[in-house]
């Protein structure tokens, strides 16, 4: 019984100091506390070597980056939203960031903890998307790294498979915790297996028009992007936006915040 007390004790505790918001209240207004139980060192180091494995695929099927002109462009569109991460949190200006562009037909795009950026060439060629169009969406990328939804996704996954033993064992640095530390990271197949939750989402479209409109992209794009996505999933939903399917709800939410973050971008534009 004295250990049953223990564990649950030590779990309780371990919930609420792992409780904090990774990102500043900016104009967005995204402020939401989450649980983060896992290390953010961990998280990074295991996005870092699947991202690395990535590259080395497409390297060998001939994939990467294999057309000039479309990398200087994303990249050009990324580095932009990049140099204002510091509004959201400062320690991001020092992340690792990298982009490139895979060819691949799939309207997809991602941002890995730590700040791997991921364009599939699908996604620029079959939408026709403008600069400010691929700014929403890699904005909106950026912003899952920024507020860490992998680490939080990894970290309420680890308490569910392994349960509030586990979660004591980790606490106190035993070999069950970190053995369970291990099985709930395990490379890729965690982070890609595991949708963002509905908040998450609603986090990156706020967080990521924001990033947008200060980087100079107009944020009516946003709106555009996805009534663009919408025409392409009338039979199944692109990969992108296969777990946030585009509909009025978010449409209008994105609506509704552009007047707000509309100052960012026209300060942005007349420093140009």
């Amino acid at each position: 019984m004295k250990k049953i007390t223990l564990i649950i004790a030590t779990a309780l505790s371990l919930s609420f100091t792992g409780c904090a918001t990774t990102t500043n209240d900016t104009v967005a207004g995204v402020k939401r506390s989450q649980f983060m139980l896992l290390p953010a060192s961990s998280i990074d180091k295991m996005s870092s070597q699947a991202y690395t494995q990535t590259l080395n695929e497409a390297k060998n099927k001939n994939t990467l980056n294999v057309d000039p002109a479309m990398l200087a462009r994303v990249r050009g569109i990324s580095n932009r939203l990049i140099a204002q991460v510091g509004v959201f949190r400062p320690d991001a200006v020092k992340w690792d960031w990298e982009v490139n562009v895979e060819k691949n037909d799939q309207l997809n795009a991602y941002c890995m903890p730590g700040g791997k950026i991921m364009v599939l060439s699908g996604l620029v060629e079959k939408l026709h998307a403008t600069d400010d169009e691929l700014a929403a969406v890699i904005g909106h990328e950026i912003a899952h790294a920024l507020r860490e939804h992998g680490r939080e996704r990894m970290s309420q996954a680890y308490v569910q498979q392994f349960g509030l033993q586990a979660l004591a064992a980790l606490a106190t640095g035993s070999a069950a915790g970190g053995a369970a530390v291990q099985a709930a990271g395990m490379g890729s197949q965690l982070f890609f297996a595991m949708p963002n939750g509905r908040e998450q989402e609603r986090e990156a479209d706020k967080m990521g028009l924001e990033l947008a409109a200060r980087a100079g992209f107009n944020p009516d794009a946003a709106v555009t992007l996805w009534q663009k996505m919408g025409a392409q999933s009338k039979s199944a939903p692109p990969e992108f936006f296969s777990t946030h399917p585009a509909n009025e709800n978010r449409i209008a939410e994105l609506k509704a915040l552009a007047p707000k973050v509309r100052p960012l971008y026209e300060a942005a534009k007349a420093k140009k």
